[in-house]
């Protein structure tokens, strides 16, 4: 059973109706904020991906709350739950098994929804592995973009790495630890020796941070399956004109896996260089 932490004193002010997205903590506990608890403490009805997960969380702050599921798979039976009470002047939280809901997690199609009718949203801000990665990367967050979790297959991940090469901007990537070592090959293949950063476990007892070029990532033994969660962060593409070399060297690879008009379209996205153009240079490589 969780251990419970001593509670703060929570504001009894009462919460207006509406639905409100809530952060919990990716890791650690104590990571949750005081507004979180104050709306968890009084809402009608608490959302969750698992109520095990939340239940604990919930325990360790004293706090007894309705959980009703709320994951991709029975989304479709909460939510008229959720509109209903809605409709009657309740309180509805949403959260998720750790950091900020919708992030990578279900929930846009309820808050959506619950706009449409004109429901108040009240955004609860906190834990995000997203903010977390950035944090702690050291890269530049003037511009980022989040993409996810990449495809788990490679054929279709280069593809979709094909797509981000071009992009000016710091890349965050969602993975699992099992597909780690060979996301992180893939992605040093497409995009180049660029620096990267993997988090590991944050803000949890075994938070791990490694820095370094995509392929020294990619070959580090440590990174070959850990355990845990992973956000993995890499530097913007730079502005360079591909060379003649770069196009042989992109089409020899994507030629290995596609058809000469799909590797060339892949390597057009990527170096930004005429498809028309790479298409004959990608025949005469296959002659």
């Amino acid at each position: 059973m969780a251990q419970s932490i001593p509670l703060p004193v929570l504001n009894d002010a009462p919460l207006a109706a509406g639905l409100y997205v809530v952060a919990t903590p990716i890791g650690n506990l104590r990571d949750i904020t005081l507004r979180a608890l104050d709306v968890l403490a009084q809402a009608d009805l608490v959302l969750c991906e698992d109520t095990r997960v939340t239940g604990k969380l919930l325990h360790a702050y004293g706090i007894s709350a309705k959980l009703e599921r709320h994951d991709e798979h029975a989304a479709e039976r909460a939510r008229p739950k959720a509109m209903a009470a809605l409709a009657e002047g309740k309180r509805v939280a949403l959260v998720s098994d750790a950091g900020t809901p919708l992030i990578s997690d279900p929930g846009y199609r309820l808050v959506r929804e619950v706009a449409a009718e004109g429901h108040a949203v009240f955004p609860v801000p906190g834990a995000s592995a997203l903010v977390a990665g950035l944090s702690a990367a050291g890269l530049p967050t003037d511009r980022f973009l989040f993409v996810g979790f990449p495809p788990p297959k490679s054929a279709a991940r280069r593809t979709f790495l094909a797509d981000l090469a071009g992009i000016r901007a710091t890349l965050v990537f969602y993975e699992g630890g099992s597909r780690l070592a060979d996301s992180l090959a893939d992605m040093a293949a497409v995009l180049g020796e660029r620096e990267a950063v993997v988090c590991r476990e944050l803000t949890k007892l075994y938070e791990t941070i490694y820095r370094g070029p995509l392929s020294t990532l990619a070959a580090d033994p440590r990174l070959d399956a850990p355990k845990g969660e992973i956000v993995i962060l890499v530097e913007a593409g730079r502005e360079t004109e591909a060379t003649a070399e770069d196009a042989d060297a992109a089409l020899a690879d994507a030629l290995t896996r596609l058809k000469p008009a799909d590797a060339a379209a892949e390597v057009a996205k990527a170096l930004g260089l005429s498809r028309r153009d790479l298409y004959r240079r990608a025949m005469e490589l296959k002659r």
